[in-house]
């Protein structure tokens, strides 16, 4: 799996002791953060061009002589991949942005796509030394950005090694970022993998679920393109628990199986209205809009837009919901959430862009009815006014009623955003694995192995609604634990 370049990712080596010795830690830590270069809002809140436009290699090199290269670097624990974080910062300062590719791709199957969705705030840089010294922290997700364009856009695009082929077949159930990064880790150790897809389109969530104005499909087809050279197989339109069973894979020689569903059950409210014309989920809308060209008018089903356009949750993808709104032609684009705007689970990247797009933020409210007209269309939402309260489980302070402060706002369009569930096929069908109250496969916590021996299972069917980073670091767990399995015969 060694690359040409892999013996120069120690901090001992000595292009790395001279880059230090270059300038001083305080002269490093004094350099103000780069800002991302971005479309103008009222020109982008109209169309679905990306947002960021990245960094120019200039901006990189001196981002890139933020970081300290420390000693213990605390950044690469934040990682759910485990990315060698200084060593590929330091190629870009010195310019060898192919090499800091390289780096990347030794750990991370989806360079280009994790540099543009992952909260890296809350992981890898959340960790930053700089942090300690009241600094901002070094733009790790910009850099890690800005190599894997870099390198797409040079056409010189690198393919991580293989192992000899072993002759032993692995099956993916899912070609979202859980399964990807199984599929690219266990092709790197050599075995034959198939990645089974439900839809016609490969990417998963990253296609159906991320609108192309954050993460472009051809920024994912390049990523999936270099699984594909390093000999993984995709096959779409496979449904796994209908096209194919359990008992199918086993019967087509497949000695280990990664379930990687995802999880597209959408959770509703359970308040009056919600079977109104016009009130949908944030997964019925992305995966439409994203997938079905069902924003065309033209199409065979296109989708409700609506003029005033309300969308219930705090989170990515209720940002995702309203922005697409926006991009839509609504002319008054709403997020309405329970909680206040400093507890929403949201990048805060992610709302300042809903915010400069006309976004409109309805905080400390929730809906406990909507309304429609004698056709069955959504017309009204009633709205409870909330207060915070103390804290609860996850930390954020518990929305209080205020008892008879009760609002109704005119929409004709709601996208219910509030959280999804794991697909029930793959537990419902898999005869043996054992399923967690609240519907997820259960699994070894360290190994990620089901109850059934050669399935093991990663991202959302286990976790619930995650982020990208999270399911690929349970894809090269589990990659490392069903290896080890095999080849002790377990």
């Amino acid at each position: 799996m060694a690359t040409d370049h892999k013996n120069t990712l120690s901090r001992d080596e000595l292009w790395r002791v001279e880059l230090r010795k270059a300038k001083k830690n305080k002269e490093r830590t004094d350099i103000p953060r780069v800002r991302m270069n971005e479309l103008d809002a009222a020109y982008r809140s109209r169309n679905n061009e990306e947002v960021n436009l990245g960094l120019t290699g200039a901006q990189a090199r001196l981002e890139a002589s933020r970081c300290l290269d420390c000693p213990s670097p605390s950044c690469i624990t934040g990682c759910p991949v485990g990315v060698q974080i200084p060593a590929f910062i330091k190629y870009i300062e010195t310019g060898r942005f192919l090499d800091a590719a390289k780096t990347l791709k030794e750990t991370s199957a989806l360079p280009a796509v994790c540099g543009r969705v992952c909260p890296q705030e809350k992981q890898c840089e959340a960790q930053c030394i700089h942090l300690k010294m009241k600094k901002e922290p070094v733009a790790i997700g910009y850099l890690e950005r800005f190599a894997a364009d870099y390198e797409r856009e040079s056409g010189q695009m690198s393919v991580p090694t293989v192992a000899s082929p072993n002759g032993t077949r692995i099956a993916v159930i899912g070609s979202g970022p859980a399964g990807l990064s199984f599929a690219g880790d266990m092709a790197k150790r050599g075995y034959e993998v198939t990645v089974f897809e439900a839809l016609h389109e490969i990417g998963g969530v990253l296609k159906y679920g991320i609108p192309e104005f954050r993460l472009p499909n051809r920024i994912v087809d390049v990523e999936i393109d270099i699984l594909s050279r390093m000999g993984v197989t995709f096959v779409n339109n496979c449904i796994i628990g209908k096209t194919l069973t359990y008992e199918d894979l086993r019967a087509d020689g497949f000695k280990g199986i990664f379930a990687a569903g995802g999880a597209g059950l959408p959770n509703f409210m359970n308040i009056p209205g919600e079977n109104l014309i016009g009130v949908m989920s944030s997964n019925e809308y992305l995966t439409r809009v994203n997938l079905m060209d069902a924003a065309n008018p033209e199409s065979d089903t296109p989708v409700l837009t609506g003029r005033r356009v309300a969308v219930i949750g705090g989170g990515n993808t209720a940002m995702d919901s309203v922005r697409t709104a926006r991009r839509l032609g609504a002319e008054r684009a709403i997020i309405v959430y329970r909680r206040s705007q400093e507890e929403m689970p949201a990048r805060l990247e992610e709302v300042k862009h809903a915010r400069e797009e006309g976004v409109e933020f309805l905080t400390l409210h929730n809906p406990i009815e909507y309304l429609g007209d004698d056709k069955g269309r959504v017309r009204q939402m009633r709205l409870q006014k909330m207060a915070l309260g103390e804290p609860d489980a996850s930390g954020r302070r518990r929305p209080v009623v205020i008892e008879g402060e009760i609002e109704t706002i005119d929409v004709d369009a709601v996208i219910v955003s509030v959280g999804v569930s794991p697909n029930p096929l793959i537990p419902g069908t898999f005869s043996g694995l054992e399923v967690t109250p609240r519907g997820a496969v259960a699994v070894d916590e360290t190994t990620l192995r089901t109850a059934l021996p050669d399935v093991y299972a990663g991202g959302d069917i286990v976790r619930g609604g995650a982020t990208v980073i999270l399911a690929m670091g349970d894809g090269r767990r589990a990659a490392a634990a069903m290896d080890a399995a095999i080849k002790t015969n377990v």
